[in-house]
């Protein structure tokens, strides 16, 4: 992402920038049946591929270096769990399932997503799963080593009785209804936050966890 970014910002002019955002970025407007004869870079290939590319694009630095922060702060324990193909593999799943939220949420709207932040959420979604858990990441009794990162995971279920889950839980979802849905201003950022796509995201981490997770469950 750090790459592309930079290929974008320094060695890409305006015009060539926009082709690569109507290309790779998600745009609503691809499927919207009354502009079923407008062209978009792609075709019906890219209708497909953006839902995965718009997770590599990002508005400047500051957006891409919020979304690599959490990403490595979160992603980096589950991705040590999964291996690297499931994590590919997950990334790209909740980073589809961000754009499918914000297509249901807003319509075929002309107006690009772009940012990693849906697969981040899903990744933190993700974590959430086990990184409280006794032995784990932030839990008592941390195992150390490789061992850490495969304790037992929660169930659903026991999330809600988790205090320390539930808490992670509740102030994301503020942070993301505060500046996403009621728009506060968020300091660096310009434009909307597609915080539906948040949204998505981690409803899909949350749930989908179990088919990528190999640690088996207690």
């Amino acid at each position: 992402m750090i790459v592309i970014h930079a290929v974008r910002a320094f060695l890409l002019g305006d015009d060539a920038d926009r082709e690569v955002l109507l290309a790779f970025a998600f745009i609503p407007a691809r499927f919207e049946t009354s502009l079923a004869g407008a062209w978009f870079p792609g075709g019906a290939a890219g209708d497909a591929w953006t839902f995965v590319t718009y997770g590599f694009l990002h508005a400047d630095w500051t957006h891409l270096a919020v979304n690599v922060l959490w990403l490595t702060v979160f992603g980096s324990a589950v991705a040590r769990r999964f291996g690297t193909i499931r994590s590919l593999l997950f990334f790209a799943v909740t980073a589809a399932a961000g754009a499918l939220g914000h297509l249901a949420a807003v319509g075929t709207a002309f107006v690009p997503v772009i940012g990693a932040s849906a697969a981040v959420s899903g990744f933190t979604a993700a974590a959430l799963r086990f990184i409280f858990q006794a032995g784990g990441p932030l839990g008592a009794m941390r195992a150390g080593g490789e061992d850490t990162y495969r304790v037992p995971a929660l169930g659903l279920a026991d999330m809600i009785r988790n205090g320390p889950v539930m808490g992670m839980i509740a102030v994301w979802i503020a942070v993301n209804v505060a500046f996403g849905a009621i728009n506060l201003p968020m300091p660096g950022f310009e434009g909307q936050i597609a915080w539906q796509a948040h949204l998505a995201g981690f409803a899909a981490g949350l749930f989908l966890f179990r088919f990528f997770d190999p640690v088996p469950a207690a």
